[in-house]
Parts: C-alpha cells; structure tokens; sequence
C-alpha cells in the first residue's frame, strides 16, 4: 500500500486497499455503481470460471448482463507486444527426478478417482512440470505460453509450433504426447461429447476456455490435481534443492563480503548492489536466471515490500541504517528465495527492537514441531506473535510455496492469516519470511526456505518439523540478545554453525576469515 500510493500520486487513480475491513471488493463496487440492464464486458481468457460465477451472481441482482467474447484492450492497443516465441528446452531427468510418463501416470490416478476421463491444465508451471519441459515467456520464471489436455490415453500440448525444437519434439513423443497449435484448444474441447467427463479447476481454468468444451460433455469441478503433486517434492528433486540452495548461500557470503569490504571505498547503491549479486550468483554452477526483480531496499525504501529501484529512486548506500535485499536464483536444480537485512551502521533502539521481534518470529516458526494434518494458516500465528504483543503486524503473509526451477511463489501451501487449506506434507518446500515495515523508517524481513519432514510418531499421530535449507548468516549486529531466550540463542549458533560448516570450503580464505566472525556465538 505505501508503495501503491506513491506510484499512484497525482494519477488520477484512487487506491483501493484489498482486503481491509472498510473496502469494497471490486464486484461489490461494480454492484453499487452499475444501473439496473447494464452491460459489463472482459476478456473471458483471463478471468477464471469461479471469478466469472462469483461476478454473475452478484449482478444478476441488477439484471446486470456480461458479454465476455472480447477483448476490448486489444481493440486499442495498436502497440501491444506478441506473445513471445522463445524456443523450450528439456529439464533433464536428473533434475526432475521423475519421466513424463511417469508424472501422467500419476495424473490419470487422480482422474480416476475422480471418474474423469479428460483433464484440462492452464497454469503454466503445472504444465511445465507436466511434461519436463521449461521456457523463457514470462520474466525470472521459466515457463512458455500454452495449454495442456490429458485423457486416459492421450496427452496434448497446445502451443506456437515455433517454439519446439526438434530434441523437445522427439522427447515429447517417446511420451505419447501430441503437439497441436495453441489457438487450436478450443476446437479440440468443443469435440467432446456425450459420455466425456472433463475434469478441471475453476478457479484455475479462464472463462473462454469452459465455454468452448462440448455442450453434452460432464464437467465436474476440483482442484488442481498437479499442484498438488508437484508441490510435494520427490527425493531427486529435494538432494538437488538442497545442492542449489548450498551454491546460492555461496554467492549470498561473496555479496556480503564484497559488501562490507567496499562500502567505504566505492559508491554502491541499491542498483549497483542487486547487479553485483546477480553476479555472484552467475558464476555458480547451474544458474539461469534470478527468480525475480531483486529488492534492494536501503533505509525508508524497505517499509515498501516489494521495492524495486528505479534510477530516479535509487539510494546510494551509506555507514547507516539498514539494507534489506529479498533475492533468489533459477538454477536448472532448483529456485532460490532469501531476505537478509543488512545493518551497515550503528542502529538506534528502535531499529534493534523491530530486528530482534523480526528474528524472533522467524525463529519461532522455524523451530515449531506440528501434528500432522495442519495447515499454514494454522501455523502463521507463530511469526506473528512477538510483533503482535507489542503492536505491530505486517499486512502480508508468512511464507510461500517455492518451484523447481519453476514459479519463485508456487501454491497450494503458504502461511497466512486467510485461511489455506493445503496440509502442510512431508517433502513441501516453503519459505519463513516475517517482517515489520515502518512507513519512512525501515523495513525489516529476514527469510529461510524450510523443508518438511517428519519429526516422530507417537500414539496421538504423527509430528512434523521443518528443516532450514537456507545457508547465509543472519546479522548479529542487529540483535538485541537480551530479548532472546536461551533456546532461541542456542538455534541462532547452531544455525550458523551450519553455515559455516556447509559453505566455507566454497570461499577463498578471506571469505572464510569474514564468514567465521559474522557466524561467531552470541
């Protein structure tokens, strides 16, 4: 919101704050500013089914009509850009762990249970995955625009044929899957008759697309059975995770080295900073691209969460105040997301105070021990708690679900205060990020990635816990150790302890020198 309403100063645009109390959601401001036999009109590709629903039903209590058949945009936009037509490439096995046929296999399980013998797949790391396949359409993540259809004995790949290479086309139909042209979904779904039970998630699923499947053609509604399986790690893909996220705290201790060693010596800013890291994060094994935009934010520009510097905007980084840099990495082994907050100079109560609260919910979190079966929003009060007993809440959620090599936010898990449903399973991969943001002060987020695993089984059921396979110090200089208790100092050593041990043999050996005292006890 601090953001929005700077960017949106003097526009003409009002801000709408989603998801408080007092705003309206936009179908209830379309309902109370629309006359009764009004006509609204969308693109019917980029708004879901159940959106679709929810919007009807509310404006069939004016009579409100929806035509969805066009896009209106288009019609003005003489400049838009195409859609991109990168070629695909192969995630190789040893990364995926598991072959085409076997992740439809797996598929068509679920589509049993659910008596379907079609499935229709639109979101574009579930079909990634799918098929072992990854892109170069959409910024820091590495997916391509298309569709997927599956039958019991068939499987689609709707796409611009540009795009496929030769090796991906052989690869393809080893698998049994068809290639046909992206624009060439509809007419394929309006073949399905009688007798044919389509399987899809309308909350997933665009509008145009359910409209065109075949009018004598079942359609029964669940959710997303890949995203399900894929965010449930195999044992291939957590070792090469874990191997990623080893190379990733590498090139995190090189930034914070060269940090430190230079800010006196040259003008580093916030831009300056995040390229340097990208750089650091080239020379490892396996990289292919951030995972997205870094924030680099220094000082007040970290209260905005989403932060990202503009050369109008951009700071020049001083002996003062406080750095947070939110970053990760692509690598064809896995997707990376870390925050550090960075103290580069003697801090005032206040800014210590707001660190140690910070930390306290990360630890809190990261050390929690659960029964199996809760979910997220179960576990996100944790974080929250030392903020909350003295006041202070941050208007975002706790964690997110994180790729392989694919979507750097990645469903169904996430901590959060809205209610998730998702059971948090043994071999998810999520990440712990609490913060406090304080309007035209600072912004404070420090963020692991936690693995699930099973901690013990007793009579009352079975414990999960996470294990931390984020590998880069937090910064000492920002606790206040007398607000920690001896459990929470004991973690914070042994976490660094870790540190030390799984990157030092990486570093040149001033690196080691620097990584041993910033990873010092406390």
């Amino acid at each position: 919101y601090i953001q929005a309403e700077k960017e949106l100063e003097n526009t003409g645009i009002k801000l709408f704050k989603a998801a408080q109390i007092e705003t309206p959601t936009y179908e209830q401001w379309i309902l109370e500013n629309l006359k009764e036999g009004q006509c609204i009109g969308f693109d019917g590709s980029v708004l879901s089914v159940s959106e679709v629903k929810k919007l009807q039903i509310m404006l069939d209590q004016k009579l409100i009509k929806i035509i969805k058949e066009y896009d209106l945009i288009d019609l003005i936009w003489h400049d838009r850009p195409q859609v991109p037509k990168n070629q695909i490439y192969i995630h190789d096995i040893s990364f995926a762990g598991k072959s085409i046929s076997e992740k439809l296999k797996e598929l068509r399980m679920k589509m049993e249970e659910h008596h379907a013998n079609f499935y229709l797949l639109s979101t574009l790391d579930d079909i990634a995955w799918l098929y072992n396949l990854r892109g170069n359409d959409v910024s820091n993540t590495p997916v391509f625009v298309s569709y997927a259809l599956i039958s019991m004995d068939k499987a689609w790949l709707f796409i611009n044929e540009e795009k496929i290479t030769v090796s991906v086309k052989k690869e393809l139909e080893k698998y049994d899957v068809e290639i046909a042209s992206y624009e060439n979904i509809k007419t394929y779904l309006n073949r399905l008759e009688a007798g044919d039970i389509m399987a899809l998630d309308p909350s997933k699923v665009n509008s145009m697309l359910k409209d065109s499947i075949g009018e004598e053609c079942e359609i029964i509604n669940i959710k997303n059975i890949v995203t399900n399986i894929k965010a449930i790690k195999n044992d291939v893909e957590i070792q090469n995770i874990k191997n990623c996220n080893i190379r990733d705290g590498v090139a995190m201790v090189k930034f914070l080295y060269w940090l430190d060693m230079n800010l006196e010596n040259i003008k580093i800013s916030e831009i300056t900073g995040a390229e340097k890291l990208k750089e650091f994060r080239s020379e490892q094994k396996n990289f292919v691209d951030t995972s997205f935009a870094t924030i680099g934010a220094y000082k007040e520009h970290a209260a905005m969460m989403h932060y990202k510097a503009t050369p109008s905007s951009d700071y020049t980084l001083e002996k003062e105040g406080m750095f947070l840099v939110d970053s990760g990495g692509q690598y064809l082994d896995g997707t990376t997301d870390i925050t550090r907050t960075i103290v580069l100079g003697t801090l005032n109560e206040e800014e210590k105070r707001d660190f140690t609260l910070v930390l306290k919910g990360h630890l809190a979190l990261a050390k929690a021990k659960f029964l199996y079966g809760v979910t997220g929003t179960n576990l996100d009060v944790l974080a929250r708690q030392p903020m909350w007993e003295n006041g202070i809440d941050y208007k975002c959620g706790t964690g997110h679900g994180l790729g392989m090599m694919l979507s750097v936010h990645e469903a169904p898990q996430r901590f959060s205060v809205p209610y998730n449903d998702a059971r948090l399973e043994k071999g998810m991969i999520i990440t712990n990020e609490p913060g406090i943001y304080i309007e035209g002060k600072h912004g404070i987020r420090i963020e692991n990635t936690l693995l699930i695993v099973e901690d013990e089984t007793t009579e009352f059921g079975t414990f999960m816990k996470f294990e931390v396979i984020s590998y880069c110090p937090i910064d000492i200089e920002g606790i206040k150790t007398s607000m920690l208790n001896s459990d929470e100092v004991k973690w914070i050593n042994d976490y660094h302890k870790k540190v030390y041990n799984s990157l030092n043999e990486f570093l040149t050996e001033e690196e080691k020198i620097w990584l041993k005292d910033a990873t010092r006890e406390i």
